[in-house]
């Protein structure tokens, strides 16, 4: 894991002293992604300068170091994550007739010897891996960035002028005033709003983009930039499944997906460094590590954090499934002080707003995991391919209910919904709670109740899935000087068939909840703080199973992931696991009402809004008074805004 940049003098105007410290400053600016070394190589000839910052996993010594050239000396790359197949490569490659042998044994230079072999794209096909790379070929004189399949690692770039430059954060583009403009993409900004993060390839920056995962381009010597091009598509693995539905007997593919996943993760435990992993006590984190425990010839280190407040706490889950599968565990109880003192930092660590408040605890726990290993396996993946969230299992249901009530009472019902509290619906259900079906029980009732009122006027499947994964619905409305851009759920050429809405919803988040939150929160959070992150769930051999299962093998009897439990009921008591789900979360509705309060309400001072001239601070204000007198729970609305308010602050946007 490491951190790339790179800077290009389309003029060829620089000489190797000035390439050099410009390389030099982008890589400084995102050092925590590799404190291990650093390295820079430049050729003023073709005003080329390229940086890499090294967390060392496979292969510590000198002959892993990047920037890194091919045995011929063609190719030239700074690159960021791990290719899990390297020594099934690293075989295949030495049957090549004349092959002189390797100098180390890391994956980067398997990887460049592909490339000399069979060509950049076909090498890219070649790869199970999580990456992001960039390589200069001497011979074309062009830039080649690629992308891993399911968007793990980052990689971001702007055009500016003469410049071109890329890095593996926007912080390693920003520093440089002088090349880069920091100029807010108020469209940007309104799908921001939308979604808690900017839809790829989009980025708050104008003129800026986040190459989309899959894909891979080339600057050429004139300075044009080929139209990114997928090498693999998860598009097309998702319409090619729908006539390869599984049709073996249950118990054979629940076996063969078994062993595919202890052969993937095997090989994601490959380290030359110390592993573990993080455990919720959840199906998917809980998975994993059964599975790494089966492999391991010691107990699996395990960690998890703890809150006081029992409707955020998982510890004790994972507490009782560590002792059973035997792991070496450990957690950590952090008070709110612990999770409050991390907001000041969060502009610094996702260097574009972002405002997914599970980036807090996500955070700490990399922090405290970091203390103990450089690497840990995560349950990533397990909710999007398998049918996990809430809303796979019984949104179809739902949307089927709501569509045949008419549009006139379906505003009263949300009218009449919304208007209880929500904490006054959190009594009810805790009066009535063990009374209901285990369908019905839920955590945070009151929050999930006003979520359900406010998509019940969609006017189709597609508007009730958008609004239910929305945080503002009005964005437009929101923000002054913007129009949402055509995001994930406008572009149709990007989505399969709605025939099957489960499987639909499922791709849906996968192709962009998924790269755009949930990876991009863990990336961030935890090469914060040097730590590399592997998820099994998201190898593509898995992804492509995956999308073959029937759905009784996804959802039965309304909950979901059915295939994962069934392996993961063979290592760990089914009681240990059957409970509501519970998102990985912090009180940020009441620390809103109390210690945030005054630092809220500086960043939501009418007077600053009207100034600045984002918002409409008639908007935003209602939406704050609203949240403080408990009549609506508006946490994450203003959690977005505040976001955006303090990544301004720090960047001086």
């Amino acid at each position: 894991m490491c951190g790339i940049a790179g800077f290009i003098d389309l003029s060829r105007s620089s000489d190797a002293k000035r390439l050099e410290r410009i390389a030099r400053k982008m890589g400084d600016a995102q050092n925590m992604r590799g404190p291990d070394g650093s390295g820079q190589w430049t050729d003023p000839d073709w005003g080329v300068s390229l940086d890499h910052r090294r967390l060392a996993i496979i292969d510590l010594t000198k002959e892993g170091v990047q920037p890194m050239h091919s045995r011929s000396g063609r190719f030239v790359t700074v690159y960021n994550g791990e290719i899990y197949n390297y020594r099934d490569l690293r075989a295949e490659l030495e049957q090549d007739e004349g092959f002189p042998g390797w100098r180390g044994h890391s994956d980067t230079e398997v990887m460049l010897e592909a490339m000399e072999q069979w060509g950049f794209e076909n090498a890219l096909n070649s790869f199970s891996g999580m990456f992001a790379i960039a390589v200069w070929d001497r011979q074309e004189h062009c830039l080649l960035l690629a992308r891993d399949r399911m968007g793990e690692k980052p990689l971001y770039y702007s055009r500016q002028g003469d410049n071109f430059m890329f890095g593996s954060e926007l912080k390693s583009l920003m520093g440089y005033k002088k090349y880069f403009k920091r100029a807010v993409d108020r469209d940007a900004l309104a799908a921001y709003l939308r979604y808690c993060y900017v839809p790829a390839p989009r980025t708050i920056f104008k003129n800026t983009f986040c190459l989309m995962p899959g894909t891979w381009t080339c600057l050429y010597p004139d300075g044009k930039l080929m139209e990114p091009r997928p090498y693999w598509s998860l598009l097309d693995c998702a319409r090619e499944a729908r006539n390869k539905i599984f049709t073996a007997p249950d118990e054979a593919i629940i076996e063969t997906l078994e062993d595919l996943l202890l052969k993937v993760i095997e090989r994601e435990m490959i380290s030359d460094v110390p592993l573990g992993a993080f455990l919720s006590g959840g199906v998917d984190s809980s998975l994993i590590v059964a599975l790494m425990q089966q492999c391991a010839l010691a107990p699996v280190k395990t960690f998890t954090i703890g809150f006081d407040d029992e409707a955020y706490n998982e510890a004790e889950n994972a507490k009782a499934v560590a002792s059973y599968i035997g792991t070496e565990h450990t957690e950590l109880y952090v008070t709110p002080k612990d999770a409050l003192n991390i907001i000041p930092q969060i502009p610094q660590i996702w260097d574009q707003p972002f405002s997914d408040s599970s980036q807090i605890p996500t955070h700490l726990v990399s922090r405290m995991t970091r203390e103990h290993v450089t690497v840990a396996l995560s349950g990533d993946g397990g909710d999007e391919l398998f049918a996990g969230y809430n809303r796979h299992a019984r949104g179809c249901s739902l949307w089927n209910n709501l569509k045949n009530i008419p549009a006139p009472l379906r505003k009263i019902l949300s009218g009449w919904m919304s208007a209880i509290p929500p904490h006054s619906w959190d009594k009810v259900f805790k009066m009535y709670g063990p009374l209901l079906p285990s369908s019905l029980q839920m955590r945070l009732p009151g929050q999930k109740i006003h979520k359900l009122a406010a998509v019940m006027g969609a006017a189709s499947a597609e508007e009730y899935y958008r609004d239910l994964t929305s945080i503002w619905l009005n964005p437009d409305q929101v923000t002054r000087k913007a129009h949402e851009f055509q995001g994930p759920f406008q572009n149709t050429n990007r989505q399969p068939s709605q025939e099957d809405l489960t499987g639909w919803m499922q791709f849906m988040d996968t192709a962009n909840y998924l790269p755009d939150d949930i990876l991009t929160k863990v990336d961030r959070a935890a090469m914060a703080v040097s730590l590399e992150t592997r998820a099994p769930f998201l190898d593509h051999e898995i992804v492509e199973f995956s999308q073959r299962l029937p759905m009784h093998l996804r959802i039965t009897g309304g909950q979901g992931k059915h295939a994962l439990r069934r392996i993961l009921y063979k290592y760990v008591p089914q009681e240990m696991i059957e409970r509501p789900k519970m998102g990985f979360g912090v009180p940020i509705d009441s620390w809103l009402r109390g210690p945030l309060r005054e630092w809220a309400e500086e960043l939501l001072h009418p007077e600053r809004l009207d100034s600045e001239g984002y918002f409409n601070t008639g908007q935003v204000r209602l939406a704050w008074n609203e949240h403080l007198a408990g009549i609506k729970d508006n946490q994450y609305k203003i959690w977005s805004i505040l976001m955006f308010q303090s990544w301004c602050e720090h960047w001086e946007i």
